[in-house]
């Protein structure tokens, strides 16, 4: 970390959930096709934004779709679906707990199918840009270098049980990226010569308040040892070193708890679903 004195940040004490879910919408979904990386393509489709990343296709409504009639939703989705058949390009569908009821139904009925629900967790990033503590024989330390991202796929590989080597790619692509940065952090056991533990990114949102924390898995022999909230706290100061004075993560039942000790707001939720792979 520098030694640099954060810049002064709005106060946004008692903020309450729906305040900070719709500084969510305004500030997040409304401007992601503003903040993609270089390595992706969008296009619109009314309120839809479908992009095409360096892993897959993905879709979610930055606009209020409250206005479509149920067919025009309904062409909508096929039009999506048709859109990333003809790519012969697998893709995902961002909802939120607050979309419109009828999206999820039409989704399953075109052959997406559901992953693991996650909450959508926000807050302050003050109360938490503590310092950084870990145990005995564990360090922290942020990363560039493409032989760091490259064990950083090889451990998210190890934790997930399939290949998610082409992590390293996209943190690559996004480390020195204008609209959509990240800084990346690993936990190293240094008595085990220097074997990531853990990893996680910040993504400070350009143009906006609020910077998400990405990331956080953790090889199972070392969870619950303070490690994910190690990574929190000095992603938190970053967020307030660069301007941003609130936090939003997409959280995982493990860390959602987690996130909600340390004063974050738990304040809706987020379900991606997929379209199969065809090989």
């Amino acid at each position: 970390m520098t030694g640099r004195r954060p810049p002064r940040v709005p106060a946004c004490a008692n903020v309450t959930p729906d305040e900070l879910l719709r500084l969510y919408d305004e500030q997040v979904r409304a401007t992601f096709d503003q903040r993609v990386p270089d390595a992706w393509t969008v296009t619109r489709d009314g309120p839809l934004a479908r992009a095409l990343t360096t892993h897959q296709g993905f879709a979610m409504f930055t606009e209020d779709a409250s206005g479509l009639g149920h067919d025009e939703l309904a062409a909508l989705v096929d039009r999506t679906f048709a859109y990333y058949a003809a790519l012969g390009e697998t893709f995902e569908w961002k909802t939120f707990d607050h979309d419109r009821s009828d999206l999820v139904p039409l989704l399953l009925a075109a052959g997406a199918q559901p992953e693991e629900h996650e909450a959508l967790v926000l807050g302050e990033a003050a109360p938490l840009a503590t310092d950084p503590v870990l145990p005995p024989g564990l360090a922290l330390r942020e990363v560039s270098e493409r032989a760091d991202l490259d064990r950083i796929g090889a451990m998210e590989s190890e934790v997930w049980g399939e290949d998610w080597s082409w992590l390293a790619d996209d943190l690559a692509s996004r480390l020195d990226d204008p609209v959509d940065p990240v800084r990346v952090f690993v936990v190293e056991d240094v008595e085990a010569d220097r074997r990531v533990v853990s990893a996680a990114w910040l993504a400070p949102m350009i143009g906006t308040r609020i910077a998400g924390l990405w990331g956080g898995s953790t090889l199972t022999a070392y969870r619950g040892r303070g490690i994910y909230r190690a990574l929190v706290a000095v992603r938190a100061r970053l967020a307030l070193e660069l301007g941003h004075d609130l936090l939003q993560v997409d959280a995982s039942d493990d860390s959602r708890p987690i996130l909600e000790r340390l004063g974050l707001q738990t304040v809706g939720g987020t379900t991606p679903y997929v379209t199969p792979s065809s090989t």
